[in-house]
């Protein structure tokens, strides 16, 4: 996998939108019509925004990255690089970028945090831990719903039926060799919404 080339489709995307910013006039036009469960500063709440979207795309590189090398020390990495092959395949590469700005990344980087987030799952149920120790709950949350239904539903199906087909057939990996494979309890690793003035109330979503 090229990490180096995802990490460089998302940079151009970055670029491009210091020059348009496109996705910033959605996200303002969006605000609005946000649900009252998510919460932005009161202060600037398009640039909070606009960085939790950044940070949720750049956040996918770093993520396989760590899955990688976990699941390599657990010696599970032949089973789980087809799921991680297929998260860092949603990403165009720099060659194919034209005009592709960060909001069509966003829905790239929200398949691939959903495939991750249902591995962790499966994991967690195997063996009581998730293969990458970052909480990507409350950030696929928002994530789903910036982007709107009925298309969200529709991305949330292409992944169930991904891991449907490959992440049931891989064999368990066991707890300690997870837990020693990565230095895994590190603050790298905090809820992704954690630092960025956007969180989500979900008693009310």
């Amino acid at each position: 996998m090229n990490l180096a080339a995802i990490r460089a489709t998302i940079e151009l995307a970055k670029r491009n939108e210091a020059e348009t910013a496109q996705l910033q006039r959605a996200l303002a036009l969006q605000i609005p019509l946000l649900h009252s469960a998510i919460k932005l500063p009161a202060q600037q709440p398009v640039a909070a925004l606009l960085a939790f979207v950044t940070t949720y795309i750049d956040q996918v590189p770093n993520c396989l990255e760590a899955a990688l090398a976990i699941s390599g020390a657990a010696r599970i990495d032949t089973h789980v690089k087809p799921l991680l092959q297929l998260a860092g395949d949603y990403f165009r590469r720099p060659e194919e970028l034209v005009d592709v700005g960060l909001d069509e990344l966003m829905y790239e980087a929200y398949l691939a945090h959903r495939l991750m987030e249902e591995v962790n799952d499966y994991y967690r149920a195997s063996v009581g831990m998730p293969l990458v120790p970052v909480d990507l709950t409350v950030a696929n949350l928002i994530g789903h719903h910036l982007i709107g239904e009925p298309f969200a539903n529709e991305l949330d199906e292409a992944v169930l039926f991904s891991v449907e087909q490959l992440v049931h057939r891989q064999p368990r990996a066991d707890a300690p060799a997870l837990q020693h494979s990565g230095n895994y309890p590190d603050d790298r690793w905090p809820c992704l919404t954690r630092h960025l003035n956007v969180d989500l109330q979900l008693s009310g979503f």
